[in-house]
């Protein structure tokens, strides 16, 4: 009878339970999705980058005046040629504007851009974030480079934070911010492609940094900057034969871009060595007429008169095989060594001479300027 009673009794309580936990479950739907929309789950999202690097960007607008010819009259070149400005196809000048942004690198106002998006204008109106709009002079042009720094009269601006541009991998996520055609700020998304890119045709000096993030006109002068919100490049150009993305974008890395923004601050202008010779690679064919194997450098085709390669010997001719014991091997390694040395400093230069080898010293001097 006992265990009957146990029996029963126990049966109820597992019934009690069921029918408690039955309930408890018909409650539960209505506070689940409540419970469910009070928990913030994590997001794909650069808007902590973006906000860190934003209110840095700057919008820039600059206008030049810009010599048209008449229409009406037909166009001769020998006029253009003999009167140049008072020539009848010469008399008429259009205000041209030209769009781009800029990039605010310190709080009392300094402010980097492209030397082509204010090149040869008179007028240079800077717009911030916040809508402030204010007159910008020029502080120095590197056309070599295509970069310029310009000043605006404020002060406790948000100056943008900067990475290391060296440390840049193919694969790292950047985005790029700017006002391409004059549309307001605006950012894309995407990957480093290559770093270390030259010979692409743009610039004297190239070192750019390649990348696949949306880049039209308007964007020259803007922001490359890192998941951190970190400037790591100046956005520049664009290869295109449309005239619009094709998702190849060039950008200057920040660590070039401050090396020429502290010679601009300083001086003006960039100061740069220069030795004074042009030259050619050294091709196979080069080496089989004039009988050497497996030699690397840059066959000098003219020396400048009273130039320090001038004064140091060297002739057309000579093959520069080494720089300070750094090996040569194309024209553009020349270019960027002497560049990267100061006036005044004096380098070792190995060359080849009909078959012999030759050395000797040359004392640089500042290279000339382009015109700005």
């Amino acid at each position: 009878m006992l265990r009957y009673i146990l029996t029963w009794g126990t049966s109820g309580l597992i019934v009690g339970l069921l029918v408690t936990i039955v309930i408890q479950l018909q409650q539960r739907p209505l506070q689940t999705t409540q419970h469910d929309k009070t928990v913030e789950h994590p997001r794909d999202s650069y808007a902590h980058a973006v906000k860190a690097a934003a209110e840095s960007v700057v919008s820039i607008k600059a206008l030049s005046q810009v010599r048209e010819t008449n229409p009406k009259t037909q166009y001769d070149p020998l006029l253009e040629r003999f009167f140049g400005q008072q020539s009848p196809h010469s008399n008429q000048f259009n205000t041209k504007t030209s769009l781009g942004s800029g990039v605010i690198l310190t709080a009392d106002g300094l402010v980097l851009t492209n030397y082509h998006v204010v090149a040869n204008t008179k007028k240079i109106q800077v717009t911030l974030m916040d809508g402030r709009s204010v007159p910008a002079k020029r502080v120095g042009n590197d056309p070599e480079t295509d970069l310029a720094l310009l000043k605006i009269e404020l002060n406790n601006l948000p100056s943008i934070n900067l990475s290391n541009s060296d440390q840049l991998e193919v694969g790292d996520i950047v985005l790029a911010i700017g006002n391409p055609y004059g549309v307001g700020q605006t950012v894309t998304q995407g990957i480093i492609s290559a770093t270390g890119r030259d010979r692409v045709g743009l610039n004297t000096y190239e070192n750019f940094i390649q990348t696949d993030a949306a880049i039209n006109p308007g964007n020259s002068g803007g922001a490359l900057i890192n998941t951190h919100g970190e400037l790591v490049a100046i956005n520049s150009a664009i290869y295109s034969k449309s005239g619009g993305y094709q998702g190849i974008s060039f950008s200057i890395p920040i660590n070039l871009a401050l090396d020429v923004m502290k010679d601009l601050a300083q001086h003006g202008q960039v100061v740069r060595g220069w030795l004074g010779v042009e030259g050619q690679d050294v091709t196979p064919e080069i080496l089989k007429k004039i009988g050497l194997k497996d030699i690397s450098g840059v066959l000098i085709t003219e020396v400048f008169k009273d130039s320090p390669a001038h004064k140091a010997g060297l002739q057309i001719g000579d093959i520069i095989t080494q720089i300070d014991n750094k090996k040569i091997d194309d024209a553009r390694d020349i270019l960027n060594t002497i560049a990267n040395s100061r006036p005044k400093q004096k380098v070792k230069i190995k060359t080849i001479r009909r078959m012999q080898s030759y050395t000797t010293v040359a004392e640089l001097i500042q290279r000339p300027q382009l015109s700005n």
